[in-house]
């Protein structure tokens, strides 16, 4: 196997964690869900001011996504469409991607206990990523990867680039 088909079996890999409900493809509703699932999670109202930030970044991201992915226009973005997607558009820049998520992800640190310089526990950030569906192992060593200077607290800064290096890059 090439590198290339390295690359794209990664990407694909990484599907399954924005289809939330498994049902094949990624749709507005996995997006709607993944927010909902948070915001039970950290007991974050819908119509409160970060509920509604939430709901907002989980409609930008999907946007984004949609649009560099759906490629047959049809609302739903199947494997083959994301892997195509993020290995045409995104390859060579995952800082588009963090672009696209940084709504989400500035909104999720936010739910999950965001504090005055607007970092968040590292524990908090661990609650979050299983509430995801990240499995519990993989959860905790993500959060603690984050937190280099070791002081318990993550910012979004990292948060962002970590993500869109997870799903963007061939990197580990």
């Amino acid at each position: 196997m090439d590198a290339e088909e390295l690359y794209e079996r990664r990407i694909a890999s990484r599907f399954a964690a924005f289809d939330q409900d498994g049902n094949g493809y990624i749709s507005r509703e996995d997006f709607t869900t993944a927010a909902q699932r948070l915001l039970e999670e950290f007991g974050t109202s819908f119509r409160s001011d970060k509920g509604q930030a939430l709901a907002g970044g989980a409609e930008a991201f999907w946007q984004g996504l949609a649009g560099i992915a759906d490629v047959d226009g049809d609302q739903r973005v199947t494997r083959g469409e994301f892997v195509s997607g993020a290995v045409k558009r995104l390859r060579d820049n995952p800082e588009r991607f963090a672009e696209i998520a940084r709504p989400f992800v500035r909104a999720l640190l936010a739910v999950a206990g965001q504090d005055d310089d607007g970092r968040t526990g590292t524990a908090e950030l661990e609650r979050a990523l299983r509430a995801l569906g990240v499995e519990s192992h993989a959860a905790a060593l993500a959060a603690e990867s984050l937190d280099e200077d070791r002081d318990g607290l993550v910012g979004e800064e990292e948060t962002v680039t970590a993500f869109a290096r997870h799903f963007m890059t061939q990197e580990p």
